[in-house]
């Protein structure tokens, strides 16, 4: 299979390091290899389209890959037919192109998926798909970042000035571990499985977590005529999605303006207080701390209401505590109550996949989360960038892009600029082995 790569100018000095050491290594040779005139951006969800969409604009060169085939995988491939977005349009729309104006106020998956696909187009955003990151590490001795990938049976190398990780907080599912569910006879999927009640109707289903994703699989149960029961083992903010027909998100965005977060806390938990009741009541218990507080400090999201309360409040649907085991017909709670259920949904989350690639320790935790808080975790060392991990959803992740995006453009104009006499270009074919 014939490789080619693409033209780059690079640093005379850089590259002669680079291929020295790696004719010594014996590694360059043996793969394909890609010398990117820019940054490369690994995921090709919003963060990545929007770093794109930047870097287009100032005319900087770029490489999107993805291991997905398509672009927002987790929009189209791992989340439920009735999805909205739980925010309005204006807080979720990407930089430099607004949502069409016929758009709803909360824009289904579907019409999110289509409004990136039109990003991608107007921007001539061209990701490589199918491309799985095996590795990305700093080469301190040319200063370039080696970034390994699979496409098909082929290595491929990237090597670049600069990397934008923009792969997420979602980038994969958690999944914990309970006594018994191995022997569990009925069916266990994770909520990124979960497409739609249909196929559950008629049927006992423990839905196990309580976040965003636990109340709205718990109400499309509902509406398909299942029968849920909602594990609920830790406490949770449960907000209201509007306050007198306006976004309580937006409500909270203009009130920080103008007040402390722990005064902006209160008058969000008196205003959910009138307009749902006490939980307390149907089994579910508030924080200490306060919702905005809570998420700037853990990232842990409230919940939106958009029709689970009234469920549970009907009994439609059933809160119950934590879970003591699993048998092969049902679940042990540690109250002692079992339960007989036919299927377990499994609504527990999301974490990023960045520590199994990167090979670097200043940007990031053990966990794959900026270890500076929002706003000042977007940037590392040796051109390392880091996109849609604010913990503040589409918006902070527009936020993060413009900033990446200006901050190479800055870079790539001065250096190109500067040093045009003392570049050469390169251009080579590898054979994969």
């Amino acid at each position: 299979m014939l490789c080619s790569c693409n033209t780059i100018n690079l640093d005379h000095h850089n590259f002669t390091t680079m291929v020295h050491q790696a004719h010594e290594h014996g590694d360059l040779f043996s793969r394909r290899c890609i010398l990117v005139n820019g940054p490369v951006i690994v995921g090709a969800g919003p963060s990545g389209l929007a770093v794109g969409a930047g870097l287009q604009r100032h005319g900087v060169p770029f490489v999107i890959v993805d291991r997905a085939d398509c672009i927002a995988s987790l929009w189209q491939n791992k989340t439920y037919d009735r999805l909205t977005l739980h925010l309005p349009k204006k807080f979720c729309q990407l930089p430099f192109f607004p949502f069409p104006p016929n758009f709803p106020e909360y824009p289904s998956k579907y019409q999110f998926v289509d409004y990136l696909e039109s990003y991608a187009k107007k921007f001539q955003i061209n990701p490589r798909f199918n491309e799985s990151v095996q590795s990305a590490k700093y080469d301190e001795s040319c200063g370039l970042w080696r970034v390994r990938t699979v496409v098909d049976d082929c290595e491929v190398e990237y090597i670049c000035r600069w990397l934008v990780v923009a792969t997420g907080e979602n980038a994969e599912k958690v999944v914990p571990e309970f006594e018994g569910l191995d022997e569990f006879a009925g069916r266990v999927m994770h909520a990124c499985d979960y497409k739609s009640g249909e196929a559950f109707e008629g049927e006992k289903v423990l839905v196990v977590g309580c976040g965003n994703s636990g109340m709205e699989v718990s109400l499309d149960l509902c509406h398909h005529n299942a029968f849920p029961s909602m594990v609920v083992r830790s406490s949770v903010h449960v907000l209201p999605r509007e306050t007198s027909g306006k976004s309580t998100f937006e409500l909270a965005s203009l009130l920080m303006k103008w007040l402390p977060v722990k005064v902006v806390d209160k008058i969000l938990l008196i205003l959910a207080r009138c307009s749902l009741g006490n939980l307390e009541k149907y089994g579910i218990k508030r924080p200490v701390m306060g919702p905005i507080e809570l998420k700037n400090t853990h990232g842990k999201t409230p919940v939106l209401d958009i029709g689970a309360l009234q469920k549970i409040k009907s009994g439609k649907i059933q809160i119950v505590p934590g879970i003591k085991k699993f048998s092969s017909t049902g679940v042990e709670l540690i109250n002692g109550e079992n339960l007989e259920i036919g299927s377990v949904i499994l609504a527990t989350g999301y974490c990023s996949n960045v520590p199994t690639w990167l090979k670097e320790s200043d940007l990031f935790t053990r966990e794959g989360m900026p270890k500076m808080p929002f706003p000042e975790g977007w940037k590392g060392k040796s051109g390392l960038y880091a996109v849609g991990f604010s913990r503040r959803g589409l918006s902070g992740a527009s936020f993060d892009a413009i900033r990446v995006s200006q901050d190479i453009a800055k870079i790539w104009h001065q250096e190109t600029k500067s040093q045009s006499n003392h570049y050469i270009t390169v251009s080579c074919d590898r054979r994969c082995k």
